[in-house]
């Protein structure tokens, strides 16, 4: 009995290719960058199954393009990168990798938050720079822990998990989330007390029509000017103009950015520029275990929906009604 085809958008981890390969017939696009949108297109035509990252734009039209498709497996816990509304109604289950990245996206973002606050980059470039002559104790000075506000915009598994970690650095931890009255570990607050009263402040939100630029120019100015914004969720959460336009007048002492819009973030991008921006490139889940396990999960996710089961994680469950 011949194979199910799929294709993989990218040489995922072997974790979970082992299971596709052995489960599957599974064309596997090995660019280091992701395929083209009219590649896609053109791979998924025939093919049973879906596994997508977080940089492939999947619609109603490459639903289309694949008429046997019968699961979509998305490579991450957010999937605004896939069209749901249009997989619903082709009765296509869409799965995502949840729980698995939690603490390495909670550890990054506090990697963010502490590098940002004591100004490790800077000062990792004043060395290199061959700046460093003395002992100096004006140099450098950064933002304290103890007895700080901690805001977190968010409050699901990754708010928590931040919340959970900001205990041991004596933090005061409050947030803002609609959709979590209340919690043992921290304050319900409106996002009008949220930016007024943190010295941090953690985005962990999906991205939505809701919070697609939900910090922006009039957020920002309501935070405080020692404030340090991070995010962790997705870059068009920020609107990074009017961070710019804050971090250059000092309206905020900082920012950490592992998330842009665009992603990559072209190289000559004012922010930059900035001494008090810090930016990596989306390395929230990028620790060996959990990209691991996210591929793992993307593969569970797939060969259930090729055998006509259910999906162990689907984000659209309405297409099981």
């Amino acid at each position: 009995m011949p194979k199910t085809k799929v294709f993989v958008t990218r040489l995922i981890p072997e974790k979970g290719l082992t299971l596709i390969r052995d489960f599957c017939d599974a064309d596997i696009w090995q660019d280091e960058l992701p395929p083209p949108r009219e590649m896609i297109f053109e791979r998924v035509r025939g093919v049973d199954g879906l596994v997508s990252l977080l940089t492939d734009k999947i619609d109603g039209e490459v639903m289309d393009a694949a008429p046997h498709l019968k699961v979509i497996s998305n490579m991450a816990v957010g999937v605004d990168n896939v069209d749901l509304a249009a997989a619903t109604t082709r009765k296509l289950p869409v799965g995502n990798t949840p729980g698995v990245l939690t603490d390495a996206t909670a550890d990054m973002a506090f990697a963010l938050m502490t590098s940002a606050a004591r100004r490790i980059v800077e000062g990792e470039k004043y060395v290199r720079n061959g700046k460093w002559k003395t002992w100096h104790p004006q140099l450098l000075l950064g933002a304290d822990f103890v007895g700080a506000t901690l805001g977190i915009i968010g409050f699901g598994r990754i708010g928590k998990a931040v919340a959970k970690r900001a205990k041991g650095f004596d933090l005061r931890v409050i947030y803002y989330d609609p959709s979590v009255p209340s919690a043992f570990d921290a304050v319900p607050v409106d996002l009008d007390a949220l930016l007024r009263e943190s010295d941090f402040v953690s985005l962990h939100v999906p991205l939505t029509e809701e919070t697609r630029h939900l910090v922006n120019a009039e957020t920002l100015n309501k935070m405080k000017p020692n404030a340090i914004l991070v995010n962790t969720s997705r870059g068009p959460v920020v609107d990074l103009q009017d961070l710019y336009d804050a971090l250059k007048s000092k309206r905020i002492f900082a920012a950490a950015l592992d998330v842009t819009e665009p992603e990559p973030l072209p190289a000559d991008s004012p922010l930059l520029e900035l001494d008090n921006c810090l930016i990596v490139p989306h390395l929230g889940s990028a620790s060996k275990y959990t990209r691991d396990m996210m591929s793992l999960l993307a593969a569970q996710n797939l060969i259930a929906g090729l055998k006509g089961e259910r999906l162990p994680h689907c984000v659209n469950p309405q297409v099981y009604d």
